[in-house]
């Protein structure tokens, strides 16, 4: 008589792919739909390339997150090129295909308008979320979400920047450190829009513990040399590993217009010294510069974010890397890290946080 552990593997057997006939998705549209509910699903066309190509895709965006956590800084020199734009929109394609928490943080040093792009749920910015931090002993997930806003179709929850410049200019490298350490516990991405200068100090922090970077720009010759000149930077300055892994984005914020840029001459220098190169095409729902609804873009603006979605998730395996010599080997926990005796101890500190871009 077999005992029970031979009875238990024997169990394990009967899984659902073995007892489960394969399911079939239904045609998304054209022929093939009309065809497979004109048969009542008795004749089943398959699949078109695109809708294959989609699920590819979908699939890509959904890739797992290696160690529980991810951030993306989405980038520019110079303003005007759609930046906030591409990160509202990556952070929504990502969080409305997943099923885990992103959240979109505006570490610009000026006034942010990345809370234009939602209904506003609180008037709470993350230098209130700064200042509450002192008072908590063990954050939760509610107590951040009381000080975030989230788009009702997407679920991209939001932490704005203070409106007022003179309060926004103290945010410092710190400041970022200990908001994305926080943010660490609680979602699986965060997407960071930076401001348009380097050299300020959340940026610093910024690339220091971003693991990838989302490059924009639009195709004009002053924009191609800013992008050019950020990844000359990226470059000399200890990130060459951020500007080699960038994904550039050409920015489609203009109307079509008789412009003489070559963008294929555009794409192939950014792809000789970058990941890859996604174009996405103007978009009158974006460029609205409000509230992101997916299902109001264009289908190839739709399916442009989707790409840059999938590319993005196409890194999150392969996130860490060997820790530098000045590089500590592991974060500490929520209620070592936010507890007011430690902030008060300025625990938090440059040499304390895990490095990895």
């Amino acid at each position: 008589m077999p005992d029970d552990e031979a009875i238990a593997t024997m169990t394990d057997l009967l899984t659902p792919e073995l007892l489960l006939r394969p399911k079939r998705n239904a045609p998304a549209g054209g022929w093939r739909r009309l065809l497979y509910q004109a048969t009542g699903g008795i004749v089943h066309p398959g699949e078109s390339p695109e809708e294959m190509h989609r699920r590819r895709l979908i699939g890509l965006a959904r890739t797992p997150v290696a160690g529980g956590h991810h951030r993306v800084a989405v980038l520019s020199l110079k303003g005007g090129v759609g930046k906030t734009t591409t990160a509202v929109g990556l952070g929504a394609m990502l969080s409305s295909v997943r099923g885990d928490r992103v959240i979109a943080l505006d570490a610009n040093p000026d006034r942010g308008t990345l809370s234009d792009r939602v209904r506003l749920e609180t008037p709470a910015t993350v230098r209130d979320l700064l200042t509450e931090l002192l008072t908590m002993d063990k954050p939760r997930y509610a107590d951040v979400r009381a000080f975030t806003s989230q788009s009702a179709s997407s679920r991209l929850e939001f932490l704005a920047s203070s409106r007022d410049p003179a309060v926004s200019e103290a945010f410092s490298a710190d400041d970022y450190r200990t908001v994305a350490t926080l943010l660490e516990y609680f979602y699986s991405i965060c997407i960071t829009d930076c401001g348009t200068g380097l050299l300020h100090s959340a940026m610093s922090a910024t690339l220091e513990l971003a693991h990838q970077i989302v490059l924009v720009t639009i195709p004009s010759v002053a924009a191609a040399r800013s992008a050019g000149a950020t990844l000359d930077w990226l470059e000399a300055h200890g990130h060459a590993q951020l500007a080699r892994s960038a994904t550039v984005v050409l920015s489609g914020v203009r109307r079509e217009s008789s412009s003489t840029v070559d963008t294929d001459a555009l794409r192939v220098h950014f792809g000789e010294r970058c990941r890859t190169v996604i174009s996405i095409p103007f978009d009158p729902h974006m460029e609205e510069d409000s509230e992101v609804e997916l299902d109001q873009l264009n289908p190839a603006t739709y399916e442009a974010y989707l790409t840059l979605a999938a590319t993005v998730g196409a890194a999150f395996p392969q996130q860490r890397r060997p820790l530098g010599e000045h590089e500590q080997p592991a974060t500490p926990s929520p209620s070592e890290l936010f507890h007011p005796s430690a902030l008060n101890n300025e625990v938090i500190h440059p040499s304390k946080t895990v490095v990895a871009d």
